[in-house]
């Protein structure tokens, strides 16, 4: 039996968000490269990306309280928030000149407006929320928000919440009506129909065994075609890995000095969905607390509005929980398998750190159905069990590395990884990952082609006119931009509450 050796510009590994975007982006910037993509799974965006396995906030740091920090003297450090959010204005945009384009037709199937509101209660959460609203609404990204420590107007807003609530606990919210719920398991199968279009080769049910440099300095990819059982070797004179949870063992094959003394450390999840469209259509927004102590930022518990398929949905966690596994569709020996020579006292190092995380975990994990249901009753008092079903949401795998802050570190965010020569990138970690899809591939871009990043920059800027410029610095561009991207995505039209 003959093997397969097939040559190419470029190979995608992972059919998921960054893949998509970072195949859209080179699509445009070099039509003439051939493009490969390889998934393990038969079709796109059907691990992280996937609209059952993330929360779908487009993160803009609207609601999400671990993006704004208290400081030892009181005040509140925004400075990650304003980056998170102007990483989201990217993607905007990015979406906008696809749509304007027609290379995606109907924005709706992927994109809607919701309002994004942080909640929380006690007195120096309040305080914290009310200090929060100060400093944020000194930017233009975050204007239009809204503060209330006000019972009766936070039952015009979040009425659900509010019912039956009897607790004589300061409460207080925020409120911004330029949220968005993104269905990235949508934009995910939009934009590999598009690459499709482009003559881009897209191969479902392959798998990567293998990543090795060949003696030209190109890479070749070991792939196990998984229908006929066939092995095929392709060779590209780049790689990028983007295969969610899978990412960090196949950045292990490649043997590069960048892949060495990195750990990843899997985190599970569940969310309740609410089955009763009563209930559903009592609540109009995507709202986040605080996170317990000890619990990771992803675990931050939100009630959110989701649009899947045409239908309105609610879903409240995520509870968080442990698997060995990198990826849903994983194996039970990942975790063990990733754990190398050079990555073992990194590893152990942030066993020892984070014991307090590990607790969390094995709390969450032995949760029965009722304390659930007591979670979920802090954020609906009259919740009814029969309303609600248990979903397993995706696979999230946290970086561990050694940093300045001492060996073994766990990180919370998105992060590249790549070789000194930019030829291979593979991205690790989580949320706010699929939301600045196009950030992260800039970055990609800019640390693996920059030879190419002078003739690609007006492209670059017809694409995302706000490239290179900081829109919190200038609030006119953002008013512009903000205007242009609403309207392309058709983000202005606001939905009645129904109570």
């Amino acid at each position: 039996m003959s093997n397969i050796q097939k040559k190419t510009d470029v190979i995608l590994i992972g059919a998921g968000v960054m893949s998509a975007t970072l195949g859209s982006l080179l699509k445009e910037l070099a039509p003439e490269w051939e493009i490969t993509v390889f998934e393990k799974l038969a079709n796109a965006g059907e691990e992280s990306s996937n609209e059952w396995n993330n929360a779908g906030t487009g993160h803009a740091a609207l609601c999400e309280l671990n993006y704004t920090s208290e400081k030892a003297d009181g005040s509140i450090d925004i400075s990650k928030a304003v980056n998170i959010n102007e990483q989201f204005q990217l993607s905007r945009q990015f979406w906008s000149f696809l749509v304007n384009s027609d290379l995606i037709r109907n924005p709706q199937d992927f994109i809607k407006s919701i309002p994004h509101m942080s909640l929380v209660s006690g007195e120096k959460n309040v305080s914290f929320l009310k200090k929060r609203f100060k400093a944020l609404s000194n930017v233009s990204l975050f204007q239009g928000m809204e503060f209330s420590d006000d019972p009766e107007k936070l039952k015009e807003w979040i009425p659900l919440i509010m019912e039956g609530r009897t607790s004589n606990e300061p409460i207080a919210a925020t409120k911004i009506d330029s949220g968005t719920d993104v269905n990235f398991g949508a934009l995910t199968r939009l934009l590999f129909d598009h690459l499709k279009s482009k003559n881009v080769e897209i191969k479902y049910k392959h798998s990567i065994k293998d990543i090795k440099r060949t003696s030209d300095g190109s890479w070749e990819v070991k792939v196990h075609n998984l229908d006929n059982g066939k092995i095929e070797y392709h060779t590209a004179k780049f790689i990028f890995i983007g295969g969610g949870g899978g990412s960090l063992p196949l950045l292990q094959k490649t043997g590069i000095p960048e892949s060495k003394y990195i750990g990843g450390f899997p985190v599970s999840g569940l969310f309740m969905v609410c089955n009763n469209p009563k209930v559903v259509a009592q609540h109009h927004a995507k709202v986040y607390g605080k996170a317990k102590v000890g619990a990771p930022p992803m675990s931050v518990p939100h009630l959110d509005t989701r649009y899947i398929g045409d239908k309105k949905a609610l879903l409240f966690g995520p509870f968080a929980g442990f698997s060995p596994k990198f990826l849903k569709a994983g194996s039970n020996l990942d975790l063990i398998y990733s754990i190398k020579p050079n990555n073992l006292f990194t590893m152990l190092a942030a066993g020892v750190k984070e014991m307090a995380l590990t607790k969390y975990l094995i709390q969450q994990m032995m949760l029965s159905n009722e304390k659930r249901l007591e979670e979920l009753r802090e954020f609906i008092p009259n919740a009814n069990i029969e309303d609600w079903e248990i979903v397993v949401a995706g696979q999230r795998v946290q970086v561990i590395k050694d940093t300045e802050v001492g060996k073994g570190t766990l990180q919370f965010g998105t992060e590249v990884v790549s070789a000194a020569d930019g030829s291979i990138a593979a991205l690790l970690g989580a949320s706010p990952g699929a939301s600045t899809a196009v950030n992260v591939m800039l970055e990609v871009l800019e640390r693996c082609f920059p030879q190419h990043m002078k003739e690609w920059e007006p492209k670059i800027k017809e694409m995302i006119p706000s490239h290179g410029v900081s829109l919190a610095e200038n609030p006119e561009l953002f008013q512009e931009i903000h205007a242009f991207t609403t309207q392309a995505l058709g983000l202005g039209e606001k939905e009645p509450l129904h109570r």
